[in-house]
């Protein structure tokens, strides 16, 4: 009895010594991103959520980066021209398929101005650094940019 007991304790502290994470790299109508989270693309590659500029932590920006890097390296920013100057940001999808960030008070700082409309709309960090909006599940998309199929890229589409 009182090996089960150190059996199970044992496992017990194995496991919260362990780290467990879950790789999301989308963002839904229901599933919006507050300052301090984070979505990773799936191969871990490319990291997106609110960031500071070095030097001047009080300005909050809504950006994209190497994760795998020991320096961040920022390959994207989305409200420049508008910043938040406190942690209340959210980037959330709206049920339209538009990307926008907003403040505390609702404030639209910056949209992705997509001309489409999506059904069941979510947008994605692929891999290759993209973010995507796409239809639902959609695993085959109307449009081709570069080398990635996709709805319409938000972000920007490399070549």
């Amino acid at each position: 009895m009182m090996n089960s007991f150190k059996a199970v304790a044992f496992v017990l502290y194995v496991f919260s010594l362990l780290r467990i994470s879950i790789v999301v790299d989308i963002v839904t109508v229901d599933q919006h991103i507050k300052d301090g989270e984070t979505i990773t693309s799936a191969g871990g590659s490319f990291e997106l959520g609110f960031i500071s500029t070095p030097g001047n932590s009080k300005n909050r920006y809504v950006g994209i980066w190497y994760k795998k890097v020991a320096t961040r390296t920022v390959v994207w920013v989305a409200n420049r021209e508008i910043q938040l100057t406190d942690s209340s940001g959210i980037l959330k999808v709206t049920q339209q398929g538009t990307l926008v960030v907003i403040n505390g008070t609702n404030g639209i700082l910056w949209s992705s101005n997509s001309s489409r409309y999506a059904q069941d709309p979510n947008a994605q960090l692929l891999e290759s650094g993209n973010l995507v909006m796409r239809n639902g599940n959609d695993s085959e998309p109307e449009i081709s940019c570069g080398r990635v199929s996709i709805i319409h890229v938000i972000l920007f589409c490399q070549a």
